[in-house]
C-alpha cells in the first residue's frame, strides 16, 4: 500500500503564510509623507544626516502606525518614539568614544534589556527593539552632529508622522471626538453578530476568539481616552455604559456556542444594528422578539433588551451625579472607585509589567537578544570594522521571541533583503540626481503600511530606505555588501537563538499558559462560588482576565509550533493545552448562565474540587520536575445532581491528560 504523503512542517510552511487585510489608505499617504520627503528636505537645505535621521525616525514609527482611535496611535507611536530618541542618544554617545570592542559588552546590556521588554505587552516591546535598533545605528552609522542633536532629529521624524496621523485617518462615524472608541465598539456589535452567526459550525470557536479580540481593543481603546483625564465625560460614561451592554451580550453569547444549536438569523440582527447605531448616531429601530427555549437564549435576550435601553438613552445614568462609576446594566458592571479615575470594571486586570521583565522568562528572553546581539557586533567588527552596525540591526529585527518564529523570520528577512537591494540597485542604474534616493526612501514609505501582511514584503519596504539613507550618508557602494552582511546574520542568529535553552518552548510558552491556566482557576472559582443575586461585575472581569491571558497564551502556542526546534517531541502540545483551556471557561459561562436560572448550585466542596484540579494542572505546568497531577478522573467526573458542572468536569478531564503529558 503506497505511503500517504505527509503534511508539510509547520516551521516550514509559515513563511508562506500571507495575512488578508484591508489596504490601510490613509497609512499609506502617511508613509509617502515621511521618510522621503524628509530625506529630500535635508538634501535640499545642505543637512544631509538631519533628513537621514528624521528620516529614519519616520521610519521606525511607521512600522507602529497601526489602524485603531488617535490615542492608540499616540501610545503606540509615541512610546516606541521615545525609546528610540533615547536608543540614539545611547549610541552616539558610544561613537563619539570611537568603535571597539568594548562596544559587544554594551550592546549586550541594551540587547537585554530589549529583549526582557518582550514579556512586558506589545507596546513595550516594539519600543524595546526600536531603541536597540537605534542604538546600534546610532553607535554604528556615521553621521555628524552631537549625540542629543541627532537623538532631536530621530524623534522630530516620529513626532512627524504622529502629526500626519492626527490629520490623515479614515472617515469618521457620527460621534465627534469620541467617534474612534465608538467604532471600536461597534467593532465588537459585529464580531458578536458573526459568531452568532457561527453557532453551531465549525467556525464558531474561532469567531468567539475574534470576539474575544474585538473586546480587548474596546477595551483599549477606552481605558487610553482616559489616560490623562482624571474623571470622564457624560459621552464616554454613555460609551462605558453600552460596551458593558455589549459584555452582558458576549456572555451569554458564549453560552449559546456551548450550545452549539444553529440560530435563526434575526437573532444576529440585534447586534449588528446595534453597531450601526453606534457608527451613525440613529436608533437601532425594532429587535426580534424573545425566545425562552434554552437558558442561553433566555439570557441572551434578557441582555439584549438591556442593552436596548442603554442606547434609547442620549445621557448616561449618573450624568446628574457626575459622581459615580458606569451604571449597572443587568448586573453586568459595577461602579468602582479609583485614586485617579472611573474606569469600568469589565477591563481586565493588567499583570505588572516590571516584575515580569525581571522574571524567568523575561530573563531568558533577555539572554537570547543580548546574546544574538553581541555575537553578531563581534563577528562584524571582525569582518568589516566601518560598517559593523549592519550585523547587529539585522539581528534586532529577527531575534525578539514575540515577533514570530525565528526560522520563518529568518528566511523571510533573507528574501525581503535581497529583493530590496535588487530594486534599489535598478533605481540607482535608471534614475540620476541627487533626489532619486529621497523618491526610493518614499516609495518605501509608502509600501511599509501595506507590507504589514508578510515579514518579507516589510523588509523589501525597510531595505529600500534604510539603503537611501546609507546611500546618502556616504556609502554608496553599500547595496551588495548588505546581501553578505544580511546572510551572515541570519546565520548567526539561527546559530545562537537555537541553542537549548534559548530555544525551549517549555520556558517561552509554558509560563503563558500556567498564567492562562491560573486565570482559568479564578474564574471558575468566581463562577462556582457566587451566590444568587450576586453582583455580576466581578464575574465578567474575571472571564475578560482569563480570555486575555488565554489570547496571549494562544499567540505564543503558535509560534512555538512555528519554530525549529531540536526538541519538539520532549514537548507538551501548547495548542492543545490552550484550547482545552478555552474550552472549559466556555463550559463556565455556560455553567454560569445556567446557575443564574435557577440550576443547583455546586456545594463548597464541589467547587473546592473542580478548582483544586484545575490548579493541580497549572501546579505540573510551572515545575516541570514537580509529579505531574494525579489521575482525576474519579474526583472531577459528573458531580451527581448538579448537570451545570457536567461540562465543566468533563473539559477538566479532557485538559487532564495533556497537563499530565508536559
Amino acid at each position: 500500500m503506497p505511503r500517504a504523503p505527509r503534511a508539510v512542517p509547520t516551521w516550514l510552511a509559515h513563511p508562506l503564510r500571507w495575512q488578508r487585510l484591508p489596504i490601510p489608505w490613509p497609512a499609506v499617504v502617511r508613509g509617502a509623507l515621511c521618510a522621503g520627503p524628509l530625506l529630500a528636505a535635508g538634501l535640499a537645505t545642505g543637512h544631509p544626516a538631519a533628513g537621514v535621521l528624521a528620516g529614519l525616525g519616520s521610519m521606525l514609527a511607521g512600522v507602529n502606525d497601526r489602524p485603531g482611535t488617535r490615542r492608540r496611535g499616540i501610545v503606540h507611536i509615541g512610546l516606541p518614539a521615545l525609546a528610540s530618541a533615547f536608543g540614539m542618544l545611547m549610541g552616539a554617545t558610544l561613537q563619539t568614544v570611537g568603535a571597539g570592542w568594548w562596544v559587544v559588552p554594551a550592546l549586550f546590556a541594551v540587547g537585554f534589556v530589549s529583549g526582557a521588554g518582550s514579556v512586558a505587552g506589545p507596546v513595550r516591546s516594539n519600543a524595546g527593539m526600536q531603541m536597540l535598533a537605534s542604538t546600534i545605528l546610532g553607535a554604528g552609522m556615521p553621521l555628524s552632529g552631537a549625540p542629543w542633536l541627532k537623538a532631536l532629529y530621530l524623534l522630530a521624524g516620529c513626532l512627524w508622522l504622529l502629526l500626519l496621523r492626527l490629520v490623515f485617518h479614515p472617515p469618521r462615524p457620527a460621534g465627534g471626538p469620541l467617534s474612534g472608541e465608538r467604532a471600536a465598539v461597534a467593532t465588537v456589535f459585529d464580531a458578536l453578530a458573526d459568531a452568532l452567526d457561527a453557532v453551531g459550525g465549525p467556525g464558531a470557536e474561532a469567531a468567539r476568539r475574534r470576539l474575544t479580540a474585538a473586546l480587548d481593543r474596546a477595551d483599549e481603546a477606552l481605558r487610553l481616552r482616559r489616560l490623562l483625564r482624571r474623571r470622564p465625560s457624560p459621552g464616554e460614561r454613555l460609551l462605558a455604559e453600552r460596551l458593558a451592554a455589549a459584555t452582558a451580550l458576549c456572555e451569554a453569547s458564549v453560552a449559546l456556542l456551548w450550545e452549539a444549536r444553529p440560530l435563526p438569523a434575526r437573532v444576529a440582527e440585534g447586534p449588528r444594528r446595534f453597531a450601526e447605531a453606534l457608527r451613525t448616531g440613529r436608533p437601532p429601530g425594532r429587535l426580534s422578539a424573545p425566545d425562552t427555549s434554552s437558558p442561553a437564549r433566555g439570557a441572551f435576550d434578557r441582555a439584549l433588551l438591556d442593552a436596548a435601553v442603554v442606547f434609547a438613552r442620549t445621557e448616561p445614568v449618573d450624568a446628574a451625579g457626575a459622581d459615580g462609576g458606569p451604571a449597572v446594566i443587568s448586573g453586568a458592571v459595577r461602579p468602582e472607585e479609583r485614586e485617579s479615575e472611573r474606569e469600568p470594571v469589565l477591563m481586565a486586570p493588567r499583570t505588572r509589567p516590571v516584575r515580569s521583565m525581571f522574571g524567568p522568562a523575561g530573563r531568558d528572553y533577555g539572554l537570547r537578544v543580548g546574546l544574538c546581539i553581541a555575537v553578531s557586533a563581534a563577528v562584524a567588527l571582525a569582518l568589516r570594522a566601518e560598517h559593523w552596525y549592519w550585523l547587529p540591526a539585522t539581528a534586532t529585527f529577527l531575534v525578539k521571541p514575540d515577533l514570530g518564529p525565528l526560522f520563518s523570520r529568518t528566511v523571510n528577512r533573507f528574501a525581503g533583503t535581497v529583493a530590496g537591494v535588487l530594486v534599489f540597485a535598478a533605481a540607482g542604474a535608471v534614475l540620476d540626481g541627487w533626489w532619486w534616493p529621497a523618491l526610493v526612501a518614499g516609495a518605501g514609505g509608502a509600501l511599509l503600511p501595506f507590507a504589514t501582511r508578510h515579514f518579507a514584503l516589510q523588509t523589501v519596504a525597510i531595505t529600500l530606505m534604510v539603503l537611501s539613507f546609507v546611500h546618502v550618508s556616504g556609502d554608496p557602494q553599500a547595496a551588495l555588501e548588505r546581501i553578505v552582511d544580511t546572510s551572515a546574520a541570519c546565520a548567526l542568529v539561527l546559530v545562537v537563538g537555537h541553542l537549548p535553552r534559548l530555544a525551549d518552548p517549555r520556558r517561552r510558552v509554558g509560563h503563558k499558559v500556567t498564567a492562562a491556566l491560573r486565570a482559568t482557576e479564578t474564574y471558575l472559582g468566581e463562577v462556582l462560588r457566587t451566590e444568587p443575586g450576586h453582583d455580576r461585575g466581578e464575574r465578567l472581569v474575571r472571564r475578560r482576565a482569563a480570555y486575555r491571558a488565554l489570547g496571549e497564551a494562544r499567540a505564543a502556542a503558535e509560534t512555538a509550533a512555528a519554530e525549529l526546534v531540536a526538541a519538539r517531541g520532549r514537548n507538551p502540545d501548547w495548542l492543545t493545552v490552550v484550547t482545552a483551556a478555552e474550552r472549559i471557561v466556555d463550559a463556565a459561562t455556560a455553567c454560569a448562565v445556567r446557575l443564574d436560572h435557577g440550576a443547583r448550585r455546586p456545594t463548597p466542596q464541589e467547587a473546592r474540587r473542580l478548582c483544586e484540579a484545575l490548579t493541580a494542572m497549572a501546579d505540573a505546568l510551572e515545575d516541570p520536575g514537580r509529579p505531574g497531577p494525579p489521575a482525576l478522573a474519579a474526583q472531577i467526573s459528573p458531580v451527581p445532581g448538579c448537570a451545570t458542572l457536567t461540562d465543566v468536569a468533563a473539559e477538566l478531564e479532557h485538559l487532564r491528560g495533556f497537563a499530565g503529558a508536559a
